[in-house]
């Protein structure tokens, strides 16, 4: 029969320890972030995500969630885009390219082939001097608390860390942007959220 209370105990233990990468992020938040925003906001391009991975997974949410929040966005996977997908990219669109070590060879490729293809290139990474770090316009560093990914290599910690960087960003462009639920319920049909009967108040705009 297992032991219940130790069960328990570890996975409280690695719930916090994730909860407190995430809550971590506030204070890495810099001139990056305000960047980021810049850049998105006066695109006149699309923006893509890529990463491969975990951080391919959070580089589809984090692309809908724009998309969602009024920022247009697309996941591209990075092997494929090197067989042919990157014909998508355009002078004037926008790549965020996250990868922890920044030395994935398919997200560096794709990453230095957006860049002569005109567009600027974004790295969310925790390893600023990597290809990635040195290669990118904008290079955003985040960094994760070594227990909240199991033996330090397993991402789950740090890509909660990604994600809701993400998060802050779609919502404060959302409110830059004076993007309102109304919006969001216009491209959102479908599921709960298209059945909402009450439109929310618009997010208090940023100025």
């Amino acid at each position: 029969m297992s032991n219940s209370a130790a069960i328990l105990d570890a996975a409280r233990r690695i719930v916090r320890a994730e909860a407190s990468a995430v809550a971590a992020v506030a204070d890495q938040l810099d001139d990056s972030f305000t960047e980021v925003v810049e850049l998105l906001l006066g695109t006149s391009g699309k923006v893509f995500v890529t990463g491969s991975g975990t951080s391919g997974a959070v580089a589809r949410r984090m692309a809908h969630l724009l998309a969602v929040c009024g920022t247009p966005a697309a996941f591209i996977h990075a092997m494929d885009a090197l067989h042919g997908t990157m014909g998508v990219l355009t002078r004037g669109d926008v790549l965020i390219s996250i990868s922890r070590g920044g030395e994935s060879a398919e997200i560096n490729d794709l990453s230095a082939r957006a860049i002569d293809r005109g567009l600027s290139v974004i790295a969310l990474t925790a390893a600023p001097a990597s290809t990635l770090g040195r290669l990118a316009q904008v290079t955003v560093v985040l960094d994760t608390e070594p227990e909240a990914d199991p033996g330090g290599m397993i991402a789950m910690g740090s890509t909660l860390v990604t994600a809701v960087w993400g998060d802050a960003v779609a919502t404060v462009l959302m409110r830059l942007r004076g993007y309102g639920f109304d919006q969001v319920l216009d491209i959102h049909p479908a599921g709960a959220v298209g059945t909402t009967q009450t439109v929310p108040e618009a997010l208090e705009p940023l100025r």
